[in-house]
């Protein structure tokens, strides 16, 4: 067999043996492959997925953070019944309270059938801690309860409120406007506004009758003094 024989069948042999693993490259899907996200996530039974847990910190902070910050994950429902989530604990047991777009307090959590809640969102509920020791840059545990699925432990993400996480830091105003807070507040000013009123007219309408009194006593008295 020639030399140039030779190289050709070397050159098929290689290239038969390439094709069928290039094929099987192909074919695997990210789901076989186990690619997960960067951000943490995790799952429980077999319609709740949590993904992007994130707990954010103030724009300032940076290595050990303790203080407030808010917690943002994405919450979806694939099952044909609603989910409520009923706590949320991060760092070292650190419970977080709920509140809905409006600041309004919130017990719970519902996630709806066929549906997704993005935590931290605008137009969505939030999840706040008022102070928790984190290491900025680093991971920090947080558990999940859920009122049917139970109880799932992950980790989440520490990051400060900057670049993509701007809007979800525990300083960000996602459109809570305290309306009733600014009410009683204005109440004792309009109180006080018409309490001093009442007591000015009052002081008014006394002196006005003192007055009135002695010109009165005055000019009986001059009338008498005349008619005799």
């Amino acid at each position: 067999m020639s030399r140039s024989l030779r190289r050709g069948a070397i050159a098929a042999i290689a290239l038969a043996a390439i094709l069928p693993l290039s094929a099987c490259a192909a074919g695997n899907s990210p789901d076989t492959l186990q690619i997960k996200p960067d951000n943490a996530a995790t799952s429980i039974g077999e319609n709740l997925k949590l993904n992007n847990i994130v707990v954010v910190t103030a724009a300032g902070s940076s290595s050990e953070h303790a203080g407030p910050a808010q917690l943002t994950v994405n919450i979806s429902n694939a099952g044909d019944k609603a989910e409520t989530l009923q706590s949320i604990t991060v760092g070292e047991g650190v419970a977080a309270t709920f509140a809905d777009a409006k600041g309004a307090t919130l017990s719970e959590i519902v996630i709806p059938a066929g549906g997704a809640v993005l935590i931290g969102g605008e137009g969505q509920p939030v999840a706040k801690v008022t102070s928790a020791k984190l290491e900025v840059g680093g991971f920090t545990p947080a558990s999940f309860s859920f009122a049917k699925a139970g109880k799932v432990s992950t980790e989440a993400q520490v990051h400060p409120a900057k670049g993509l996480y701007e809007d979800f830091g525990p300083t960000a105003n996602h459109g809570a406007t305290p309306s009733a807070s600014g009410s009683a507040s204005a109440s004792p000013s309009a109180s006080a506004s018409a309490s001093a009123s009442a007591s000015a007219s009052a002081s008014a309408s006394a002196g006005a009758s003192g007055s009135a009194s002695p010109s009165a006593g005055a000019s009986a008295s001059t009338t008498a003094a005349a008619s005799h």
